[in-house]
C-alpha cells in the first residue's frame, strides 16, 4: 500500500482548490496545488465524457508531480439544451471566455424557455491516480436543480450564480459555503473520495 503524504489537487482554478481544501480538510494528507509543486503544462481535455477527462487530467499531472493526484471534470447539463454545455462547460463561450461570458451565453440560449423547462444538473467526476502503483479510482457526484433568469449572488464561480439546487431557493452564488459544501456535485464526489482516502489512510495509522 502506497504511503501517501502529499495529495495534489490538479487545478489552477483557485475556487476549486479552496473548495476541495475545505471538503478534505480532515484528511491526514498535505494538500498541494499545481503551482505549489511547480507542475507545468496543461492536460488536454480530449475525452467525450467527464470520466475520461478527469482521468486524463489526473494521469497527466500525477506523472509530472510524482505524487497521488486528484483531478476533477465537471459541468452543467441543461435539459432544455439537450444536455449542453456538458463537457464543454468551461469552453462554452470560447477558450478564453470569462465566467460572466459563459453565463451570458447560457442565458441567451434559454431565452423563451419556461420556468418548468429550465431543469439542469451539475455533474462532477473525480479521478484519483497513484503514480507509483498505477492504481486509479473514480468518484461521481450529481446535484439537480434549475437555471434562473439572471445571475444572483457573488459567491462561487462558473455557473453558480444562475443555478438553484433542489430544495433551496438561493443560487450557489448566494448560498453559504457550509450549505454548498453539503449539496454541490463537487462536494458529493469529494465526499466519496474522502471516504475512500479515510479508509485507506486513517488519521491514527
Amino acid at each position: 500500500m502506497e504511503d501517501v503524504q502529499e495529495l495534489l489537487i490538479a487545478t489552477r482554478n483557485a475556487g476549486k482548490v479552496a473548495e476541495f481544501a475545505r471538503i478534505l480538510s480532515d484528511l491526514p494528507l498535505r494538500l498541494r496545488g499545481l503551482a505549489e509543486l511547480g507542475v507545468e503544462g496543461e492536460a488536454e481535455e480530449t475525452g467525450a465524457t467527464f470520466d475520461e477527462n478527469a482521468t486524463l487530467k489526473a494521469e497527466f499531472y500525477a506523472a509530472r508531480a510524482g505524487v497521488p493526484t486528484l483531478a476533477d471534470d465537471s459541468g452543467l447539463e441543461v435539459e432544455a439544451l439537450g444536455g449542453a454545455p456538458g463537457v464543454l462547460s468551461a469552453r462554452y463561450a470560447g477558450p478564453n471566455a470569462t465566467d460572466g461570458q459563459r453565463v451570458a451565453r447560457l442565458l441567451r440560449e434559454l431565452e423563451g424557455v419556461g420556468d418548468d423547462e429550465r431543469r439542469a444538473r451539475f455533474v462532477c467526476v473525480i479521478a484519483l491516480v497513484f503514480p507509483r502503483t498505477g492504481e486509479s479510482e473514480l468518484f461521481r457526484g450529481v446535484c439537480r436543480g434549475h437555471i434562473v433568469r439572471e445571475p444572483r449572488g457573488a459567491g462561487g464561480f462558473g455557473y453558480d450564480p444562475v443555478f438553484v439546487p433542489e430544495g433551496h431557493t438561493q443560487t450557489f452564488g448566494e448560498l453559504p459555503h457550509e450549505i454548498k459544501n453539503r449539496v454541490s456535485h463537487r462536494a458529493r464526489a469529494a465526499a466519496e473520495a474522502a471516504r475512500f482516502l479515510r479508509g485507506r489512510f486513517p488519521r491514527d495509522a
